[in-house]
């Protein structure tokens, strides 16, 4: 196992009913922004929820932030936020609202010339604008982790931020929330965050013994929970059961003291910036290519995964590392997502290109766990994904 530092400041308030909690956890006399998405909220009970929660203090709203966090959108929102004289920010929503408000926290007070600087320059966060968070769609783990990750539509650029500064103060996960969002979102929720933990898990043994059993029962987890929430989100149990996966997917905790990947995120995201696709399904379209293409490097924790995941227990190393992939493209499929890029755009000739260029472009010649993957390994890796 690696040496590692591990801290993470952020208050969790889990269960039914926790919303009314809000008012105890926000600083007196704060003038607050809250942030929202395209209104969801406000048809599901939530956003009266959190206002009533909120009625002893000056609030500003910001609503219309989109699925990918876009930069022009923010950039109006921090415009509020210096004419307002904001001092507490309030993410109400998913991770993409989450993240953008971790990129306002950073910007509102970034010295330098443009806060996209944030992003292309990878200025760590040290201190930022406090904000607290209302999660309103478990996946992305955002609630509780110091990440972010925003698109720039003008240039087609989805990159991500992070640091210290950016944790949640607070995070408030009310499973209930979830009786309301359409299935398709709740397939891209389990999708992620089950992705997130193979980015942490699948690249090869370190001797992290308790961390793989983390990661594992988080993915076990999902995989008996996910039918169930699709089958009936008001089954509470299983509610629960997925928000708090989602939120331990990526809170830190299953990657300290071990070797990650994030060579999936760092090529998915790049789908998202082209197509619009949806971040969890970018996911599914890279992980089963990217599987096959590094089998090598990573059988032995693919066996592994194997065994322990799909009681894939027969035969050798090889077969229950190439069965592994196999299945857990199957698991995406019997969710409804498709794992190949042209199903998605019919543009996709010329993809694998274009995303060589942009990584050797901004220096990312060295990706993956051994930091081994080229720009050119990548271009391979997504024409066997088409």
């Amino acid at each position: 196992m690696r040496n590692f530092d591990f801290k993470n400041p952020t208050k969790i308030i889990f269960g039914k009913g926790q919303i009314a909690k809000l008012k105890e956890e926000l600083p007196e006399n704060a003038k607050i922004l809250m942030l929202y998405g395209g209104g969801s909220i406000k048809r599901n009970g939530i956003y009266e929820q959190v206002k009533e929660a909120i009625s002893g203090f000056e609030v500003v709203e910001f609503g219309g932030i989109p699925a990918n966090p876009e930069y022009e959108v923010l950039m109006k929102a921090l415009k509020v936020i210096k004419e307002e004289n904001i001092t507490f920010l309030l993410a109400v929503g998913g991770g993409s609202v989450i993240d953008g408000t971790k990129f306002l926290a950073s910007a509102a007070l970034y010295e330098g010339e443009e806060p996209w600087e944030i992003l292309t320059q990878k200025v760590p966060t040290t201190k930022a604008m406090p904000f607290g968070t209302v999660l309103t769609l478990p996946a992305t783990g955002s609630e509780m982790n110091s990440g972010a990750v925003i698109t720039r539509e003008e240039t087609k650029e989805k990159l991500g931020m992070g640091g210290p500064g950016l944790f949640p103060v607070f995070s408030i996960l009310d499973p209930e929330v979830i009786k309301s969002i359409p299935s398709r979102q709740l397939v891209n929720g389990i999708t992620d965050a089950f992705t997130h933990v193979l980015e942490q898990y699948m690249t090869y043994p370190s001797g992290a013994f308790l961390q793989d059993r983390f990661a594992e029962s988080i993915m076990q987890t999902l995989i008996e929970v996910g039918p169930q929430v699709l089958n009936d989100p008001s089954d509470y149990t299983a509610a629960s059961n997925f928000m708090w996966s989602c939120t331990m997917a990526l809170n830190g905790l299953i990657q300290k003291g071990v070797p990650t990947d994030w060579a999936v995120h760092a090529m998915g995201h790049e789908l998202t910036a082209l197509y619009g696709i949806d971040h969890a399904r970018t996911l599914a379209i890279i992980a089963p290519s990217h599987y096959r293409f590094n089998f090598e490097t990573k059988k032995e924790k693919l066996a592994q995964y194997a065994e322990r995941v799909w009681n894939i227990t027969e035969s050798s190393v090889d077969h229950k590392a190439s069965a592994a992939i196999d299945r857990t493209e199957e698991f995406f499929n019997q969710m409804g997502i498709d794992t190949k890029l042209s199903a998605y755009t019919e543009d996709y000739h010329g993809t694998a290109e274009e995303i060589n260029k942009r990584f050797t472009d901004r220096g990312w010649t060295g990706l993956g766990e051994h930091q081994s993957l080229t720009p050119a390994n990548v271009e391979e890796i997504i024409k066997m994904a088409y």
